[in-house]
């Protein structure tokens, strides 16, 4: 893969080498009324090249910040639904702490059964006579 930049690197430097031996001829651009500049082709090509370049990197910046901006929102969003999370863990705990507490206060029908399997075990039989 490097080889392959250097080799469009160099292809670019070489073309823009041999299109600036062959256009030196001066060019006169006209910016306003009143402002202009005569340059010969290939300067001028540089510089508006140049100034392009200088807006792509300009918009990349701008982008970037945008970009960041966006995150550290998004961010502070998250950590807003994970301190609510959170909270929502806590109040699902107490309330399965409390759902606990009121089942423990409530008579088990296990140990209702219990006591009475118990009672008939130890020898105590129950006859019912009719």
């Amino acid at each position: 893969m490097k080889q392959i930049n250097f080799l469009l690197i160099f292809s670019f430097g070489l073309a823009m080498v041999m299109f600036t031996l062959e256009n030196t001829a001066p060019t006169t651009v006209h910016f306003l009324p009143g402002l202009q500049a005569t340059l010969p082709l290939a300067a001028m090509l540089l510089v508006v090249g140049g100034v392009g370049a200088i807006a792509a990197w300009v918009f990349a910046v701008w982008t970037g910040v945008v970009r960041k901006v966006e995150a550290l929102q998004n961010q502070t969003e998250i950590e807003a639904q994970q301190v609510r999370i959170q909270e929502l863990e806590n109040d699902l705990q107490r309330y399965r702490a409390t759902v606990d507490a009121q089942l423990g206060l409530l008579p088990a029908a296990g140990q209702s059964s219990a006591q009475h399997s118990g009672e008939t075990s130890s020898g105590d039989v129950s006859v019912a006579v009719g």
